[in-house]
């Protein structure tokens, strides 16, 4: 592995952009260079120190789930990679920041909704639905438990939110409102059924989605295109379907590991608010979120 890399520094293409993780490049006006740097983010603040390894590891995995999924495996959906090799559009001085964790992609124009599947309740969906017994106005049965498998994957959206800010979930409607009722249910549909073919795969290998986010953008043409990354620990949750028990949140090989101790963390006696800046991360909480991201690859793909 490199060493780690919190931010990208390219000079020989203009920057776009600067996400929670993703750096991304402008290479002509039709393509992107998307640089995965070891970044981590949990309630969507950007932690100060990186993860080491985790770009290489993000960007191995999302290769391998396009693989899976786009044209050369199930053939889904459209996908955004052009099959290019990310080292040839930088300077060879710059290829250290991009080999490994980088992919070159077709320029997209983005639709700026997360579209948000779950296969059991976790997370804000468990929150949700202990105030309301539903999730982004999908009505769930009662008595479900924190983890519990849902009777049929549920497809809950959030609105994209700027830099620093929170998404925010939404209801189909909603989403409707937004981008029309066509590419809406497009949209629905597709994230349906890529995430009930993932989860097949990942079921396979022991490991349990339950639930992930993906972002979708249209070409030219106006053909829907799955971009940015996919199926990671990033924008997924991640069991290990050996020691999932229903009622309990279950050991995971995402972030929850992250932010489990963020919620626990205590500055001046108080908890972290989840607001910048972000608290420091001891040793060990690096080293196991490395270790976590590792071994999730490792499984998948062995």
């Amino acid at each position: 592995m490199t060493s780690a890399l919190h931010t990208s520094a390219l000079t020989s293409l203009p920057l776009l952009a600067r996400g929670k993780v993703r750096d991304n490049y402008a290479v002509g006006d039709d393509r992107i260079l998307m640089v995965a740097s070891d970044r981590i983010s949990a309630f969507d603040v950007i932690m100060g120190q990186p993860i080491p390894g985790k770009g290489e590891l993000l960007t191995k995995m999302a290769l391998w789930w396009f693989d899976q999924l786009g044209p050369q495996g199930l053939n889904l959906c459209p996908i955004h990679l052009t099959g290019e090799a990310p080292e040839s559009v930088v300077l060879p001085s710059e290829v250290p920041q991009v080999a490994g964790r980088s992919m070159l992609v077709r320029r997209l124009k983005p639709i700026l909704v997360e579209a948000v599947v779950r296969g059991y309740l976790a997370g804000s969906g468990w929150k949700e639905y202990q105030d309301s017994q539903s999730v982004c106005g999908v009505p769930l049965p009662a008595g479900l438990k924190n983890a519990s498998k849902l009777p049929e994957p549920i497809y809950t959206p959030a609105a994209k939110a700027a830099a620093g800010e929170h998404d925010e979930n939404i209801t189909f409607e909603r989403t409707v409102e937004l981008i029309g009722r066509d590419l809406a249910t497009r949209i629905r549909d597709i994230s349906l059924a890529i995430y009930k073919a993932a989860a097949a795969i990942a079921l396979k290998k022991g490991i349990i989605i339950a639930d992930t986010k993906f972002e979708f953008g249209l070409d030219a043409d106006g053909t829907l295109t799955l971009m940015d990354e996919v199926l990671t620990p990033d924008s997924s949750r991640y069991w290990p379907a050996e020691s999932y028990v229903e009622g309990s949140n279950p050991p995971s090989y995402d972030k929850q590991f992250l932010r489990d101790w963020l919620e626990q963390v205590r500055i001046n006696g108080k908890p972290w608010d989840k607001t910048p800046p972000a608290p420091h991360l001891p040793r060990d909480v690096i080293e196991n979120t490395a270790a976590k991201y590792q071994e999730a690859l490792q499984r998948l793909t062995a």
